[in-house]
């Protein structure tokens, strides 16, 4: 299958010449001008790869990498003007994973897109936590049940990766703050309780069975059959 590749550009000129390149050398590639554009594109279809511009109209680069690293781990690279430093700094920060500095060569940039590729393939081999017949992906964040997709706030889903990836250690209530405060700074120990009740309910109504387990007066861990 084909990798396909989101170009998010509001250079027509620039969008289309990428485009053309990036299909001669094989990819399938779709076009926006703009993130808003950019992220109706990603839900719509399966991206692997996006090239991101940092200064667009109606939403830039910086607010679009946010939105969609709520969501996914493929890798981003972004463009960059050379005035943009500042800028460019504040998008590898939250979460894009190369840049290329405008005016760029087409070879160069797709040699970066090469890199990054085989970078995310080899790592989506380890991208799925199984427990019993919980599945969890990294990559698209997504959970599921029996193939029944189960649907989790962002801090549901930071503590269920916690436990899944520890599957037979308790995890404590201060653990597991310290680890999804990256993810989650609102969640605080007095809401933590109602979050994993929350994702236990969620879990339960799929397949009317305890998942995650409470061990009284130490903290959690995923329950076994």
């Amino acid at each position: 299958m084909k990798n396909q590749i989101v170009i998010v550009e509001d250079d027509k000129e620039i969008r289309e010449g990428v485009e053309i390149y990036l299909r001669s050398q094989g990819y399938t590639v779709f076009q926006a001008e703009n993130g808003k554009e950019g992220l109706a594109i990603i839900e719509r279809e399966k991206i692997d790869l996006a090239i991101v511009d940092i200064m667009m109209p109606v939403m830039d680069g910086i607010t679009m990498t946010m939105r969609l690293r709520e969501k996914y781990e493929f890798p981003v690279i972004m463009l960059s003007a050379k005035s943009e430093e500042v800028d460019k700094v504040m998008g590898l920060n939250i979460g894009a994973d190369d840049y290329v500095t405008k005016p760029f060569d087409v070879d160069e940039l797709l040699a970066r897109i090469v890199a990054q590729l085989r970078h995310s393939q080899t790592n989506s081999i380890n991208s799925i936590l199984e427990h019993e017949d919980i599945r969890l992906d990294l990559n698209t964040r997504t959970v599921s049940i029996k193939n029944i997709e189960v649907k989790l706030t962002k801090t549901e889903y930071a503590i269920l990766k916690i436990l899944m990836e520890n599957p037979k250690q308790v995890i404590t209530k201060n653990i597991l703050l310290e680890r999804i405060s990256e993810e989650t700074p609102d969640c605080m120990e007095s809401s933590l309780r109602v979050h994993i009740s929350n994702l236990r309910k969620k879990l339960r109504d799929i397949s009317d069975r305890e998942y995650i387990e409470a061990v009284w007066g130490i903290g959690f861990k995923m329950a076994e059959e």
